[in-house]
């Protein structure tokens, strides 16, 4: 290869490497530019520039993205008196705010009652429920009644039956009746009265064992002891369970019938454990079922549970309602609505205005037209789609009550803009990772990559001097 071929391979080269600087020479001129104009309003300089197309990406000067883009300069709010306005306040013109959907609500101070909707069960009302049980050992003769939801009334036959212990008792009575009627007109007083209270005690044996009124008058009638005696339902009401049957042997210990009397009925509903400081004793409730739609029953609450259900963490409560159609039916299941009577007082917002991130919940007030204040709040109560704010808003404030995930995204940005302004200065104070980045950058050798470590200016020319030696060896 001649002198002159390599002479003009070496200013093709040297042409290729400046146009390359050209190219790729960062614009300092332009990012003074931007940092001398103040790309703010009224010539403030931004926070920071954050990247348009991830705005976790940020940069304290100007720059671009993979993609050729201008990061999109941040700046800091000014408050309606010059004053900083909090961290995260956000501007968006109110065309936008229309376009984002925000919708705006007001703070109001209200007395608030909550209408609580669960489910409840139809059970018997335990103080109407009758268990009848023999009072001596016998054998059931007959039974007149011997089959489960039969209707009765009070005094209606049930069975009859035969004990050894109740004819005993009989003769008995009506041996002290024979006395009775021979020895009354004694003109002993002694001797009248022992007879009398012989005669007295032998009938109240006989009602103690239950024994029926007309049967004994029937005895005081014939003076002939009766082998069965009759029993009766002490109760109107709907027999439920029969325990015996006909020939069966009995003592004290059996269960001759359950009568219910179904004309009142109680409701057990479950209410949460948050529901609980909502209800009296006395509350009105009103009870839905599936298959009597159109039919409400209104009931009172009677009592409330002083214990929890372990295994579903409800506390029960107990509503009687009238049933004297009979249309309830106990182990129904019903919707209950119970109107509490507790009210409470406080400023409310409706639910969706707050923002619950972690263990704290934030609002958005709107100080003018346009610009909203995030605003970290205490509640309270939650009741009817509204929320009680205990701290943080007062009442006739305006909030945002939709769109406010839009506007909390950009808040978040401007906060996190906000904490990196050096306190005093005024000037932003780079990422960590940016420090730590830079701090590796400029301890690096970059004439171990082959480099100059002189300014960026000068990095991209090389040592013409070395090439053409080089050259003129390889020559």
């Amino acid at each position: 290869m001649n002198k002159t071929n390599v002479i003009w391979i070496v200013m093709a080269l040297a042409l290729g490497l400046a146009g390359g600087y050209v190219l790729n020479k960062p614009d300092t001129e332009n990012a003074e530019a931007v940092s001398k104009a103040g790309p703010c309003a009224g010539g403030a300089q931004p926070l920071m520039w954050r990247n348009p197309m991830n705005p976790a990406m940020t940069s304290p000067t100007p720059a671009k993205d993979s993609m050729g883009m201008d990061y999109i300069a941040v700046c800091a709010e000014t408050g309606e008196r010059g004053g900083g306005s909090p961290a995260g306040t956000v501007r968006i013109d109110p065309a936008t705010t229309q376009d984002i959907g925000v919708r705006l609500t007001t703070a109001v101070q209200k007395s608030l009652s909550r209408h609580i909707t669960t489910v409840g069960r139809i059970t018997f009302d335990e103080t109407r429920l009758v268990t009848l049980h023999p009072k001596v050992d016998g054998w059931i003769d007959k039974l007149f009644v011997d089959k489960t939801g039969e209707t009765v009334k009070e005094d209606t036959m049930l069975l009859a039956l035969y004990s050894p212990e109740l004819v005993a008792t009989q003769e008995e009575y009506l041996l002290a009746l024979g006395n009775w009627e021979q020895l009354k007109n004694s003109p002993y007083s002694d001797i009248r009265d022992g007879v009398k209270r012989l005669l007295d005690s032998s009938l109240d044996r006989l009602r103690f064992f239950d024994v029926a009124e007309h049967q004994i008058v029937e005895l005081q009638r014939t003076h002939k002891v009766r082998k069965n005696m009759h029993i009766h339902a002490p109760a109107a009401g709907v027999v439920t369970n029969i325990g015996v049957r006909e020939g069966a042997r009995v003592t004290p210990a059996s269960e001759l019938y359950q009568i219910a009397d179904l004309s009142r009925l109680w409701v057990l509903a479950d209410l949460y454990e948050y529901e609980i400081s909502w209800v009296n004793v006395g509350d009105r409730a009103t009870l839905h079922i599936g298959s009597m739609p159109g039919h409400d029953f209104t009931g009172r609450i009677t009592y409330i549970y002083p214990y929890l259900d372990a295994r579903t963490r409800t506390n029960k409560v107990r509503i009687e309602f009238d049933n004297a159609d009979g249309l309830l039916k106990p182990d129904m299941f019903g919707d209950v609505e119970i109107a509490a009577s507790a009210i409470r007082s406080g400023v409310f917002v409706p639910r969706e205005a707050v923002l619950v991130t972690g263990k704290q919940a934030h609002v958005f007030v709107q100080r003018e037209p346009g610009r909203f204040e995030p605003r970290t709040v205490r509640t309270g109560i939650t009741a009817d789609g509204l929320v009680e704010i205990i701290e943080g808003v007062q009442a006739g404030e305006t909030v945002v009550s939709s769109g406010q995930f839009l506007i909390d995204s950009e808040s978040s940005i401007r906060e996190a803009a906000a904490k990196m302004v050096q306190p005093g200065t005024g000037t932003t104070k780079a990422p960590r990772h940016e420090e730590k980045k830079n701090t590796e950058m400029k301890g690096m050798d970059m004439r171990g990559l082959g480099m100059d470590s002189r300014p960026t200016q000068e990095a991209p020319m090389m040592n013409m001097r070395s090439m053409h030696d080089s050259g003129g060896e390889n020559e």
